[in-house]
């Protein structure tokens, strides 16, 4: 198979049923295809075919779905940079793939100048804006009207289809390569659980260069709904668009839906059509869940849990087992795709409720790590990707994360899960979100330190905390210090940058670790 074959089905069996909306632009799917096949067209002439790398560096758009397809359709490799990163960044990336075309919006194309002097394989820069382009730039839309459409290059399977760097939270982003047949897979998997169904609109609020919203669009590639697009995460954007546009699918991690569902203006749409709401990147507590189910009446929710290795699902929580308080702390059993399993530090599957490192196999398995064939080996060792999460399976097959394994506080000797401290303290009424982390501590080598963004016109206390903590964890996982922030720093994936609150910490430390 190939991601863009569902490309060719939606124009013979739907031809006029719209396939983008976006910023007042509705394109049906044989208008949308004719312009993929134009691009391409362009592409090719760029020298974009036969695995050669194509990267773009814009906020959501159909141009950027447009994008995607037609590098995939001339036979070339998709590289979505992350819009969060420093030039430097960006260009190191690109440099490290051999990105030959940059395709940029509005937001970015100051950016351009910095990333040539940095990367000067780069060979040509295309302006993905409404205007005239800047010098030096191509027009997207001269481009697809000055070529004509050309034949699906139609690779697939195992050939390689897009580099995604990873989200950086425990280390430097590292390329990771993923195939035809790794996306279509995790795609296929996830709706096999809960299907899309052929007239969804699924709205991209979450930031389209990540694997997590990469995988809808893909979803939706199969299934041939309506994709509705809103440049960034803003909350009011979300609740217009779900009000004028019909939408029946969310994609969206749980700091999105807080913001979403607590909004002030939250009554003043019609959000009935949202069916399905889909998350990951961490668990939606039962107060946030009752208030999301209270806004959106009529919608089942669906969790996720996995990584850009994994193309990127796992494990999935579904819309039943969101019934049973039990399940809903976990993130899932295993994905039709893929296999699960919890080992100690021999590899070797430990028994049901012992913790250890999560590894999976599967179809969804990336191909490997960009130019790091020793990290491949690595992670990929005995033929499973080792997830370097820590977690324990039930009897039942349900998989519950601990921490990652090298998020693990040890203080006085013993264990303690940060995941497990938050959840409890995300329980306290003065507390809207927070975050765990250990920290260097004389007596006890390391301490469980709180990061705690309080609850709009609520005090938060060490004493508070600690005494609500009292009767819920173990003395030594209660917090021994805590600082009161406006907000936690997270990644573009919505995954709090623990390595962020930790550095104040550990600077000049031999170790991270004591």
């Amino acid at each position: 198979m190939y991601v863009t074959q569902g490309l060719h089905r939606h124009v013979q069996q739907r031809p006029h049923d719209p396939a983008t909306v976006c910023a007042g632009r509705t394109r049906t799917h044989a208008e949308s295809v004719d312009r993929i096949a134009r691009l391409a067209a362009a592409l090719q002439e760029l020298g974009i075919r036969d695995g050669e790398r194509a990267a773009i560096l814009s906020l959501n758009s159909d141009r950027f779905h447009e994008f995607l397809a037609a590098t995939l359709w001339a036979g070339g490799v998709v590289v979505p940079v992350n819009i969060r990163w420093s030039v430097p960044e960006i260009a190191d990336s690109l440099a490290e793939v051999d990105a030959r075309v940059l395709v940029v919006d509005d937001v970015f194309t100051a950016c351009v100048d910095g990333i040539r002097a940095a990367h000067g394989g780069l060979r040509s820069v295309v302006h993905a804006g409404d205007g005239p382009p800047p010098d030096g730039l191509l027009s997207f839309e001269e481009l697809v009207a000055a070529h004509e459409p050309v034949e699906d290059a139609r690779r697939g399977g195992a050939d390689l289809a897009g580099v995604f760097y990873t989200g950086g939270t425990t280390g430097r982003s590292k390329g990771v390569k993923l195939s035809h047949d790794n996306l279509l897979t995790s795609s296929m998997g996830g709706l096999a659980t809960v299907p899309f169904p052929r007239d969804c609109v699924l709205l991209h609020a979450a930031p389209m260069f990540h694997l997590a919203a990469f995988s809808t669009w893909v979803s939706g590639g199969v299934v041939g709904g309506t994709q509705v697009m809103i440049p960034v995460f803003d909350p009011v954007a979300v609740l217009t668009a779900v009000q004028e546009h019909g939408v029946t699918d969310l994609l969206l991690v749980p700091t999105m839906v807080q913001l979403v569902v607590d909004h002030p203006r939250v009554d003043e749409f019609d959000l009935t059509s949202v069916r399905r709401v889909l998350y990951g990147a961490s668990p939606m507590s039962d107060a946030l869940l009752g208030r999301t189910m209270k806004a959106l009446p009529n919608a089942r929710f669906m969790q996720a849990y996995g990584m850009t290795e994994l193309a990127p699902a796992a494990t999935v929580l579904t819309p039943e087992d969101h019934e049973d308080p039990r399940h809903r702390r976990s993130v899932g059993r295993a994905a039709p795709h893929a296999e699960v399993r919890v080992v100690g530090p021999d590899d070797a599957e430990l028994p049901r409720g012992e913790v250890g490192e999560v590894v999976v196999r599967g179809g969804n398995v990336m191909l490997g790590y960009w130019d790091r064939p020793a990290e491949t080996a690595e992670a990929l060792r005995g033929g499973w990707m080792h997830t370097g999460d820590a977690g324990w399976m039930d009897e039942d097959g349900y998989l519950y994360l601990t921490d990652r394994l090298k998020d693990m506080i040890i203080s006085g000797g013993e264990n303690v899960y940060s995941v497990e401290v938050e959840n409890v303290l995300a329980q306290h009424p003065a507390v809207a979100t927070c975050a765990v982390i250990g920290v260097p501590d004389e007596t006890w080598g390391e301490r469980v330190h709180a990061v705690v963004v309080p609850a709009a016109g609520a005090t938060v206390t060490l004493e508070d905390l600690r005494a609500f903590c009292a009767d819920r964890l173990a003395s030594y996982k209660t917090p021994r210090s805590v600082d009161v922030v406006d907000a936690l720093p997270v990644s573009a994936a919505g995954k709090v940058l623990k390595r962020t609150l930790r550095e104040p910490y550990w600077a000049g430390q031999e170790r991270a670790v004591h």
